[in-house]
């Protein structure tokens, strides 16, 4: 099963960094590759089990249910139900943790998922470097003191 893991520090507070981004349809408002997102049904978007449904910039769109939040330990856990890219039982967790020193955050994304072989490659660092910095670079951008 390949995995994706990227990680961050991020100059603000935990807190901060948590509050941007803990809405399950807020990626349009810190991620750059996505262009719009809504929730299904009407449901919230902190509700365990609500579905986003979302398109990149390029087009492209895919739907994603939430699995777990926590605020007391912020993070997040979600599943891919429909996309572009060709994998399966994709499951991925954003987590935030402060760092106590400078008060500033730790931020890792994490992604396990199934595929061909021959595909392990491009869609780790497709992930990596497209989803999971790009918006830990956004993030930065943002926080930047």
């Amino acid at each position: 099963m390949p995995r994706v893991y990227v990680s961050s520090v991020i100059n603000a507070p935990a807190p901060e960094v948590w509050a941007r981004v803990r809405d399950f349809n807020a990626l349009p408002r810190w991620h750059p590759r996505i262009r719009e997102s809504r929730i299904e049904d009407g449901l919230p978007s902190d509700k365990i089990g609500c579905v986003r449904d979302f398109r990149l910039q390029n087009g492209d769109r895919l739907r994603e249910k939430l699995l777990g939040l926590s605020d007391y330990d912020m993070f997040c856990t979600y599943a891919i139900l429909e996309s572009p890219m060709p994998l399966t039982d994709y499951v991925a967790t954003l987590r935030i943790t402060p760092i106590t020193d400078g008060d500033r955050t730790f931020a890792e994304w994490s992604a396990d998922f199934e595929c061909a072989e021959d595909d392990v490659d491009d869609l780790v660092s497709g992930i990596g470097t497209n989803v999971f910095q790009g918006g830990f670079d956004a993030l930065k951008r943002h926080f930047t003191r």
